[in-house]
């Protein structure tokens, strides 16, 4: 019998798609025929070789409506005629043409939800694009009956909100041996995009009451906005952004990290009940972290505490948490062996069952 084939679709470039990378791979090493499909952009790197197909599309443009519009007729079109058995969207801007074909073709569809897209910051502040993704959103997913999402909190809201029942699959990271090396020079690392909502403006001013460095790696929308910043208020010594860095080299990053930042602005549902990635990266690294207390961090916390959390991201009140971190030894040995006993639970060797249960349902 020839293996199942699945096509899998976003809107990026596929170089740093981590989720995407550790789910197409599970796929393909459970004897799927996966293809990942995304656009070409003029910077682009040349793809790393993978166990699944890659296929970039050309766009007209690499930003705008446009950059939507035709990534999407083009994709639908690949759709329409390329071999598939089951058909999965990543998040709402590669819906609609995975949902028309679908029903063209009459084949299975999978929504892969890794953020409530309709209720984004940049979504929800500009209001004809929140009425257009809200269309999208009720017009679509009620008929996306198999999907999966990244946490409890964001399952419940899709009940809620479109009726349909979808499984949570974490982004853990994948659990491999560790030994934490000697770390002589303290510092602080962010990983991430450097986007609006990300409490640079709170972090950055409280460096200046932090005795250790802060190393961003990401850039994002924000990024120019912080690299001004730092200057502003006089810690560019303190500062250091690295940009885009690979993943391999951001391992080292964080492996050699003293604390690591998840902090997120309630300026959005769908930042409020998020669970980020960096969140299981920190964890698997044994390095302890700040973190937002929102809803899923909490409920993690309470059974292994691996981050200090705080309710409302100040200067003083984040300078006040990192400062504990860095000078309260048995604090941060307690948060650092919890971090150790939690990556057997959270990694994605557990998460990668719940992903293969739903794809064999179909």
């Amino acid at each position: 019998m020839k293996p199942k084939r699945i096509i899998c679709t976003v809107t990026n470039d596929l170089s740093y798609d981590q989720r995407m990378i550790r789910i197409c791979t599970s796929l393909a090493g459970a004897g799927y025929d996966v293809t990942l499909v995304g656009f070409k952009k003029k910077k682009s790197q040349p793809l790393t070789q993978r166990p699944f197909k890659q296929v970039r599309l050309h766009v007209a443009t690499e930003q705008g409506k446009l950059l939507y519009l035709s990534y999407w007729i083009n994709l639908f079109f690949f759709l329409l005629f390329r071999k598939a058995d089951i058909l999965c969207a990543i998040d709402l801007d590669t819906i609609l043409p995975v949902y028309y074909a679908s029903l063209i073709r009459n084949k299975k569809r999978v929504y892969d939800a890794h953020e409530i897209f309709t209720d984004l910051k940049e979504v929800i502040s500009r209001p004809s694009v929140h009425k257009m993704w809200t269309w999208i959103g009720n017009h679509t997913v009620p008929h996306f009956k198999t999907g999966y999402t990244i946490g409890e909190c964001y399952a419940e809201e899709f009940k809620k909100r479109y009726g349909v029942d979808y499984g949570v699959v974490r982004n853990a990271t994948i659990l491999k041996p560790l030994e934490i090396p000697e770390k002589q020079n303290r510092f602080i690392l962010y990983q991430g995009w450097v986007n609006v909502g990300r409490c640079f403006e709170q972090l950055i001013p409280a460096m200046k009451h932090v005795n250790a460095n802060l190393v961003i790696c990401g850039e994002g929308n924000f990024y120019t906005q912080a690299v001004a910043l730092t200057k502003q208020y006089g810690v560019e010594d303190k500062i250091t952004f690295k940009g885009y860095v690979p993943p391999a080299q951001l391992s080292d990053y964080t492996r050699q990290a003293t604390i690591g930042i998840t902090l997120f602005e309630d300026t959005s549902l769908s930042n409020r009940l998020s669970l980020a990635n960096r969140f299981f990266d920190y964890m698997h690294y044994g390095v302890p972290q700040l973190c937002i207390k929102y809803p899923e961090y909490e409920r993690i916390n309470e059974r292994y505490e691996v981050a200090a959390l705080i309710d409302h991201p100040t200067p003083e009140s984040i300078a006040a948490e990192i400062n504990k971190l860095l000078d309260d030894k048995a604090y941060y040995s307690r948060l650092q062996q919890n971090c150790l006993a939690a990556r057997q639970d959270y990694c994605w060797q557990e998460e990668e069952k719940k992903l293969l249960a739903i794809y064999q349902k179909l």
